[in-house]
């Protein structure tokens, strides 16, 4: 009995390995280039974030390019009730860098870096952009390279999105490309 116990005892800890060599799988594995998808009049897209400025391979599970989807979905909730009825909008994120950086060794965890937010390191995003009139014909379109340099300025202690500044730096291009309609 006590042998056939290990021999179930050693097949429980070789599942238990494989459930978590296969969830640390698929949390490294990339996000990749993506779309929202469902009708809408704002397409946002985005390129594989492994390629981005931001370190989103970094030493923590949640920045391995999770993000951008909450990022993309932002987008298109802000921009859709700015358009005219008819006008589409299609984004293309091409590059993102989140504020802040990692700063090696400066958390309690010996191995874990943590993101470390100071003006020196504002939110940047690189976009493609083209907004079209209700006939297709081309109101707008080009790259614009966003940067909030007066991010910690602008901060509200009452806010702890992650995504914060980058959500206030989209608004901003919003409002004015989109003339505040």
């Amino acid at each position: 009995m006590g042998r056939h116990l290990s021999i179930r005892h050693w097949s429980g800890l070789a599942l238990v390995a494989a459930l978590v060599t296969a969830g640390c799988a698929s949390t490294r594995q990339a996000i990749g280039a993506g779309a929202l998808a469902g009708p809408s009049p704002v397409a946002v897209s985005w390129q594989d974030p492994q390629g981005f400025s931001e370190p989103t391979w970094g030493a923590m599970p949640v920045d391995r390019g999770q993000w951008i989807r909450p990022l993309a979905e932002h987008l298109r909730r802000q921009a859709e009730p700015m358009l005219a009825p008819g006008e589409r909008l299609e984004v293309e994120l091409m590059d993102v860098n989140r504020a802040g950086e990692y700063e090696p060794g400066r958390s309690a965890a010996v191995g874990h870096d943590f993101r470390v937010v100071r003006d020196i390191y504002p939110p940047r995003i690189h976009l493609r952009f083209r907004h079209l009139a209700g006939s297709g014909a081309v109101i707008a379109e080009g790259e614009r390279r966003l940067v909030d340099v007066g991010f910690m300025q602008r901060q509200s202690i009452m806010d702890s999105d992650p995504l914060r500044y980058e959500k206030r730096l989209l608004d901003d291009w919003l409002r004015r490309e989109l003339g505040g309609r």
